[in-house]
């Protein structure tokens, strides 16, 4: 019964150690996805609270981003899952994406400061 839950153990760890999503054939780069990534928060930000500005415009999250990017709903969703499927890679993709969008907040906050005391 230990041998088997031995093998048993190894057998799950070797498994679970592979990234079980397949590459996809059009693998974008781990800069280029963190920037579609930001571009996506941005974007859902803005549409949270400013939806009639991006209707006013006529754009749309999605399609802004395929354009931008030259890719396909295809190319992303595939690229989307095999950067899921690895953990610490996403991770520190979305930790990438904060530290923009903390440093914009920043800055934005540094400009709001300087046109309060003038």
């Amino acid at each position: 019964m230990k041998k088997f839950l031995g093998i048993f153990a190894v057998v799950f760890i070797i498994s679970c150690s592979k990234n079980p999503v397949p590459k996809p054939d059009n693998l974008l780069d781990d800069e280029v996805m963190t920037n579609i990534l930001f571009d996506i928060a941005i974007l859902q930000a803005a549409d949270g609270t400013m939806t009639y500005r991006l209707a006013e415009n006529n754009i749309k999250v999605n399609s802004f981003i395929y354009e931008k990017y030259k890719i396909d709903s295809t190319t992303y969703y595939q690229n989307q899952k095999y950067y899921a499927a690895d953990t610490r890679k996403y991770k520190k993709m979305y930790q990438e994406v904060l530290a923009r969008l903390d440093e914009i907040k920043s800055s934005s906050e540094t400009k709001k400061d300087s046109i309060i005391k003038k």
